[in-house]
Formats: C-alpha cells, sequence, structure tokens
C-alpha cells in the first residue's frame, strides 16, 4: 500500500521490513535483511521480525475495530477470513455499509449488503471500481 501511495494505513500484523526488540515490543526500526541469532536491538536484547506471531496480541486491533465502525464501504481482498481476531472486524462493519468480497474462493456468508467478486485482486479491484464505486 505504500508504494502505491497510500498513507493512511493500519498494519494489524506488523511489517516484514520491520525488526523490534524481543524485549520491548515499541522498540522498532527499519530491517531490510535477514535477522540472525545475536543481531541485538538498541536494548540488547535480540531482534525480531516485527509481526504479529499465533497467539500474541494484534496492538492495533482496537483502532481497527473504531474505523471499521464509521465504514461506508468494507472491502476484503484475498482472505480466508478464518485468522482471528482480524475476521471478527467484518461483524463491526455498520449495518448500512457495503460490503465487497474479493477472493477467488471466497469463504463468507453475510447479508445482503455483501457483494461478492469471485476473481483474483487486480481483476476484482478493477471490477470494484467499474461496478461499486460512486464517479
Amino acid at each position: 500500500h505504500e508504494r502505491a501511495g497510500s498513507t493512511n494505513i493500519i498494519h494489524l500484523h506488523g511489517e516484514l521490513k520491520k525488526a523490534r526488540s524481543s524485549k520491548n515490543e515499541s522498540l522498532i526500526s527499519d530491517y531490510h535483511q535477514a535477522i540472525k541469532i545475536g543481531d541485538l536491538a538498541s536494548d540488547n536484547s535480540q531482534l525480531r521480525p516485527h509481526i504479529v506471531w499465533f497467539g500474541e496480541q494484534v496492538p492495533n486491533m482496537d483502532l481497527a475495530t473504531e474505523i471499521t465502525q464509521t465504514a461506508d464501504l468494507f472491502v476484503i481482498i484475498g482472505s480466508t477470513m478464518q485468522v482471528y481476531p482480524a475476521a471478527s472486524l467484518l461483524h463491526f462493519v455498520p449495518v448500512n455499509a457495503k460490503i465487497v468480497y474479493i477472493d477467488p474462493n471466497p469463504d463468507v456468508q453475510l447479508g445482503n449488503n455483501l457483494v461478492v467478486i469471485k476473481e483474483k485482486a487486480s481483476a476484482g479491484m478493477l471490477e470494484l471500481v467499474e461496478k461499486y464505486l460512486p464517479d
């Protein structure tokens, strides 16, 4: 998203091009190489990828929930909708908002406000823009 020019992004599951301290999760730095045993953060703890592993808390989940509750349009692209808590965001979409699910093999059942586009991301986004977004 950043490479495409987006500026207001919430990384729910972290960022692969960053690393953080294994003791202090707020000590984050850009890191563009493989992390090895012995690579240390500035607090002398082992560096680890700045991503959320299974079983860890998703740090931006509350913010994502708040934003979801204000959505007019909620777009899901290429998700199995099986990984929680991120998949639970769907339950916070306002009842009058349109939900668009783009995936070649979609696996979600919702009410009348759901539009399913059975395509890969690029083709699905083109269809979304052409058919469902206002001019």
